[in-house]
This record gives C-alpha cells, sequence and structure tokens, in this order.
C-alpha cells in the first residue's frame, strides 16, 4: 500500500494545501466536476450527453473567468516563489481544459515575463497539451509534435535545467515519472484512480525530497478521502496530509534547536540583519558546543526543521520564522565544517534542499571556519606554534577545541595513507582525551591544552624522519617493525633502518597492478617480507604480528601510489 511503500522508502509521503474557496455551485453542477466530461457522458444518449455538456460548460466558464484565473495565477507565482526557496525541484499545473492552461500560462508570464521564452529549449514555464492547426491562434504556441513534446520531458526530469513549471490538462498525469516533481497545483476537478494516478506524479524519491505537495484549488479533498477508501487505514491516515501538520513539526523543531541555543540573544541577530550572522553564528556555536553531543543533536534538529520547512515554507507561520531559520541554518553549516566523526547523511548536503531561507544562502561548500572564528588561517600541515598559541588565548573555548579537534582529525587521516602505526598512536591519543573531555572529568581549556600538545608532537614526528634519514615510505615500515618493544628495540636503530629500507624494495618488487586484491600476490608478499625479516635476525616470535602490519603498510602505500 501506499503508507508501506513510504515505510520501504520506495516513494515519499504527499501533503495536502487547500489554497482558495472551493467555487459556490449546486450539488448536481458539483457532482459533475468530479471528472472529465468524456468519462461522465461516456456511453450516453446524444440527448443526455448534450446537457451535460451544457453544465459542464458552464462549470468550465466559472473555473475558466478572468478574475479567477488571474487570482490562481497570483497565487501560483508567490506560492512558488517561496516553495522553490525551499526546495529544488519543479511543479506541476493541473487546469480543467485547454482553454484555462493557455490563458493561466499568459497569466503568469504576465506577473513573470522573464519566466516566458518561445523557444522550447530555454523558458521557465510551459504549457503540455495535444492540439491541431484547427485550435485558435492563442493555443498554437503549445501545440507541438511527438519529437518536441519528448525534449521538454528531458527538461522537466533535468534538475539543473531551469524549467520548473509545466502546465497540463490531461497529459503527463499518468505514467509520466520526473522524481524532481515536487508539487501539483490542482485546478481540475478529478477523482478516484485518476486522482490518485495525477498525484502519484509527486511522491517520486529525489535526493533528499521530503515530501510531496498537493496544492488544492478546485476542492479535491472529499474525492480523495473518497479515492483512499480503497486503500489501507494507513494511507487514509498519512496520504494527503494536511500541511499544517508540517508547520506544528515546523514550530516543534524550531523550539527545540532554540533550546539548545538558551540565553543566546537572537533579538540582537534579528535587529542587526544578516550581514551580522557570521558574527552571531560563533556565539551560537559556542553555546551549542557547551552540550554533550551539542552539534549533533543541533545538526540533526535544524535538518528536520529545514525538511519541515520546505513543505511548508508558503504558510504565514513559516515565512515569520524563515529569517531566524535561515540563521539557525547558517550556524548549523559552520558546525558542520567542524564534523570530523562522517556522522553527516550525505544527502543532508544535497541540492535538494538548499534552503534559500529568505533569500539567505548559507553555503553548503567549504566553509572557512577560521575566518569565522576571528583566526589566521593555518597550514594544517605544521600547526604552527603561533597558530596554536592563538588557538590558546580563543575566549570561545569549545569552538577554539572543535576547530583542532578537525585539524588534529584531517592531519591522521593524511598520516593514516602514509604511516599506519604512528597514526593508530595519534588517533588513540585524539580520542583518550576527548572521551575525558566528554565524560566531564577535564574542562575544555584542559583538553584544548592537551591537543595543542598532541599538535607539536605530530609536528614532532616530521622531524623524526629526517633525524633518523629515512623517507616517509621508509619511516612508515620502520614504525611498522615495532620499535617500542624491547626485544625488536635491541636489533639497533641501524639494522631497523635497514630492514625499514629493504621492505620498500620488496614491496616495490612483488607489487603489481591490484595486488592487494589478488590472494596469490598477497600470499607471496608475505613470504618475502618473512624471508626478509629472517635474513635481519627479527625476533622469531614477533614475525607474524610484524608481517600483518607490514602488509598493511604495503597496502596503505600501494594506495597512495594509486
Amino acid at each position: 500500500d501506499i503508507h508501506r511503500a513510504v515505510e520501504d522508502e520506495a516513494t515519499v509521503p504527499l501533503y495536502y494545501e487547500a489554497r482558495l474557496v472551493q467555487l459556490a455551485m449546486d450539488e448536481a453542477a458539483a457532482e459533475l466536476i468530479d471528472t472529465r466530461f468524456d468519462e461522465v457522458t461516456e456511453g450516453e444518449e446524444d440527448r443526455q450527453r448534450e446537457k451535460r455538456k451544457t453544465r459542464w460548460a458552464r462549470v468550465e466558464a466559472i473555473v475558466g473567468s478572468p478574475e479567477r484565473i488571474r487570482e490562481v495565477a497570483r497565487d501560483i507565482v508567490d506560492h512558488w516563489d517561496q516553495r522553490s526557496r525551499a526546495l529544488t525541484g519543479k511543479a506541476m499545473v493541473v487546469c480543467m481544459s485547454r482553454r484555462i492552461c493557455v490563458e493561466l500560462y499568459a497569466a503568469i508570464c504576465e506577473l513573470r515575463p522573464d519566466w516566458h521564452d518561445a523557444d522550447d529549449a530555454k523558458g521557465k514555464i510551459k504549457v503540455v497539451m495535444t492540439g491541431s492547426a484547427s485550435d485558435p491562434a492563442s493555443f498554437q504556441q503549445h501545440v507541438r509534435n511527438a519529437a518536441a513534446k519528448t525534449a521538454l520531458a528531458g527538461r522537466v526530469r533535468d534538475p539543473d535545467d531551469e524549467l520548473e513549471i509545466v502546465i497540463v490538462r490531461d497529459m503527463w498525469l499518468t505514467g509520466f515519472d520526473a522524481p524532481c516533481l515536487h508539487t501539483m497545483y490542482v485546478d481540475k476537478p478529478m477523482r478516484g484512480h485518476g486522482l490518485m494516478q495525477a498525484i502519484a506524479r509527486v511522491n517520486r524519491r529525489f535526493r533528499n525530497k521530503p515530501g510531496g505537495l498537493i496544492v488544492d484549488y478546485i476542492g479535491i479533498g472529499e474525492p480523495l478521502k473518497r479515492a483512499l477508501q480503497t486503500y489501507s487505514a494507513a494511507d487514509r491516515d498519512t496520504t494527503g496530509v494536511p500541511v499544517e501538520q508540517a508547520v506544528a513539526l515546523m514550530q516543534e523543531h524550531y523550539e527545540v534547536a532554540f533550546g539548545l541555543l538558551h540565553g543566546f540573544d537572537i533579538e540582537a541577530v534579528d535587529a542587526q540583519g544578516k550581514g551580522q550572522w557570521p558574527a552571531h553564528a560563533v556565539a551560537a556555536m559556542e553555546r551549542i558546543l557547551a552540550h554533550d553531543d551539542g552539534a549533533k543533536r543541533f545538526t540533526a534538529t535544524v535538518t528536520a526543521l529545514l525538511k519541515a520547512f520546505a513543505l511548508c515554507s508558503a504558510s504565514d507561520e513559516a515565512r515569520v520564522l524563515a529569517p531566524r531559520i535561515g540563521f539557525l541554518q547558517l550556524v548549523k553549516a559552520r558546525l558542520n565544517a567542524l564534523t570530523v566523526d562522517s556522522e553527516r547523511d550525505a544527502a543532508d548536503l544535497d541540492a535538494a534542499i538548499r534552503q534559500i531561507v529568505s533569500g539567505a544562502i548559507a553555503s553548503e561548500g567549504v566553509v572557512d571556519i577560521f575566518a569565522e572564528a576571528g583566526l589566521a588561517r593555518p597550514d594544517i600541515a605544521i600547526l604552527s606554534d603561533e597558530f596554536l598559541d592563538e588557538l590558546s588565548k580563543m575566549p570561545q573555548k569549545n569552538l577554539a577545541l572543535e576547530t583542532l579537534r578537525k585539524l588534529l582529525n584531517d592531519e591522521i587521516k593524511v598520516r593514516e595513507r602514509r604511516n599506519l602505526v604512528q597514526a593508530r598512536s595519534f588517533r588513540q591519543m585524539l580520542e583518550q582525551s576527548l572521551n575525558r573531555y566528554r565524560n566531564r572529568s577535564i574542562e575544555a581549556a584542559q583538553v584544548l591544552q592537551e591537543l595543542i600538545d598532541m599538535a607539536r608532537d605530530i609536528r614532532e614526528a616530521d622531524q623524526r624522519g629526517q633525524d633518523l634519514g629515512l623517507s616517509e615510505d621508509e619511516i612508515g615500515f620502520y614504525d611498522a617493525l615495532g620499535t617500542n618493544d624491547s626485544a625488536v628495540a635491541a636489533l639497533g636503530d641501524e639494522t631497523l633502518k635497514a630492514i625499514a629500507h629493504d621492505l620498500v624494495r620488496v614491496v616495490q618488487d612483488n607489487a603489481t597492478i591490484d595486488w592487494t586484491l589478488r590472494d596469490s600476490v598477497r600470499a607471496k608478499m608475505r613470504v618475502a617480507v618473512k624471508k626478509l625479516l629472517r635474513t635481519h635476525g627479527y625476533p622469531p616470535d614477533k614475525q607474524e604480528a610484524a608481517v600483518v602490519t607490514v602488509i598493511q603498510q604495503a597496502e596503505l602505500m600501494a594506495q597512495e601510489a594509486a
């Protein structure tokens, strides 16, 4: 069923929003607008058919009155402006007749002239409908052959194409898949299976799309409920969920996010405007990082907030909160720049929720965290004394700690590709210090000093290889031999250096393309390494462990070379 498809992540949930008051008409006329004229009158006698046709035409005339078309056009433009700022993707407008399609297009383009382009390869909005040479002149620009319609379908499916809105009557309501479609504006009576087929155009999964939205201008709420009677109880509860629920969810996550910022002066942020957001973000980050798992909790909360906002961005409630949500997203982006544990969902950086809230673009790319923290950009490979001293004097100790934590983690990752044993040692030191801090056995200032000392140890480790006269590859094998063991250390530096030098040669001689994936070559490599260790008198009881570590180091060496 539909609910299970959402749970299984095959589709996204559908939300429902009623925008305009339904048309006032008698019960008989209301029944007529549940479906298209051709479907209603199929198989009837000509006399009855003509009678219904007259009443259908009267309804079409009301729906397609110039004043109402202008009202719908204004509302669609305003709604889409808000919606597209919050969520990347496309929209489909479903109209009652071809005439209304054409006139609605003209009304929208009158409000947004830059959306129109006579060239089918350009323009932000198009009408897709059937037609012929006998149609009125106003229809002709929208009448296309099959190849042209296929080309337009390709533009709709391409999330990077500027075409964002298509206006249709019947075409593409069934069997047309464009996953980036997330909004359907319905101004046409539909019911039953046809209605369910139509709304399914916006429930396809796409990047981090939080849900599809059905915007109702004609009154399909009741027909939707009736259509769902043939589905499961869960479907009736979760399909066409009122957008007010997304508003409530947005407000809930908003309160939680500011709970993590308790005591922060958000009024000052409001008063000083977007230009001062980066400066205020530093103070906000300091408060968040003071909490246990503060960055993780804040990031998860704001991610959920942004998804809810994307669903209801055109609501009055969302517009009021938009500037502050924009600020929260900026803080989240800055915190993400400090994330070192790969806990961010990759999709969170996806363009599907780029959240240009209130016109404020918060970068999802590289963020200069040093400039935001008021620090000069360091040479990460050096971690100079000047930079470390500057960090230690920062008043925002939590932010200084997270900045140095990221730098050290990045440096350890680089070393893991060159020196497995050394990187493991530094990784263990880093995790021990951070665990003590998380357990609150030491304060931020203390752990910051420990990490500063560790940074200096990392820097001095680079000098160690030079002092021993070993290359980067050789020092990696030197450390892999287990020089902290007394039995191994008894061999002396000169012997160990000779073994490291010979290991580089043995690995290079035995390595072939993709050798790390071939068991036979790996076995040959192990035999060669064991023979070398025996030749140099390496302690027999230590050889097996050394071979395992040496092979792991050799694999890192191969990856780095690749």
